[in-house]
């Protein structure tokens, strides 16, 4: 069986965050980071936004920052420096097809896509197929006849597991016990980063020719 797998990416394989917070830093100093769960919601809040408060000019400036620079999309660092690697052996070993899937905004230099893609490919993922959508992260997954999904947005998760067959895991850090819970109860499966959402779905491709074993896994990690 040939499994439908996606993947985000700020977040899960990128980390966009650090870089935010260079630029943040960069311009308004060290004092008073504004908070931001999610990088990538806040380009989407960005074109709905009905008041221009301080936290949101302030995204606006870091935004419009980020926008100027060349091939943004490629400079980033990976979270993970093997994780990239790790998909596409896996990729290649289960003959999963594999899909990076990001709502990006687009900034000076290629396309979002080619740029994504280039990032891929440095870090060992040879043909990335890369999809860049301004929708729900569910419809898409509905879509490609996803069967599993791995993102770090609670949001995407949630969309995910309601709009299409996907199982969704979310990223989530090892000590908020609340959202994890909260997560399984929506019949959603949490890992504490990318490797062990990996290992979840190395898992899952063993247990596929046995339905059994599929059952037992989607039990022990909360999917419904």
């Amino acid at each position: 069986m040939t499994l439908r797998i996606g993947f985000d990416m700020d977040g899960v394989l990128a980390d966009f965050a650090a870089t935010y917070r260079a630029i943040e830093t960069r311009l308004y100093g060290r004092e008073e980071l504004a908070r931001i769960d999610n990088p990538e919601e806040v380009a989407e809040d960005d074109s709905e936004r009905e008041t221009l408060a301080p936290l949101q000019r302030r995204r606006d400036a870091i935004w419009h920052a980020i926008r100027q620079i060349p091939d943004f999309w490629q400079t980033l660092t990976p979270l993970d420096t093997d994780a990239v690697r790790r998909i596409h052996e896996m990729t290649l070993r289960h003959r999963w097809e594999t899909f990076f899937i990001t709502q990006r905004p687009v900034t000076e230099g290629a396309t979002v896509q080619r740029q994504t893609q280039r990032w891929l490919v440095e870090q060992g993922f040879d043909l990335p197929s890369v999809l860049v959508i301004d929708r729900s992260r569910g419809a898409a997954a509905g879509a490609l006849r996803l069967d599993f999904h791995v993102d770090d947005s609670p949001k995407n998760s949630v969309d995910v597991k309601s709009e299409s067959s996907a199982r969704p895991i979310l990223l989530l850090d090892g000590d908020d016990l609340i959202s994890s819970a909260t997560a399984r109860r929506l019949g959603i499966a949490t890992a504490s980063g990318i490797g062990a959402a990996l290992d979840i779905l190395e898992q899952a491709s063993d247990a596929c020719a046995r339905p059994g074993v599929l059952r037992q896994l989607a039990q022990t990690v909360g999917w419904k």
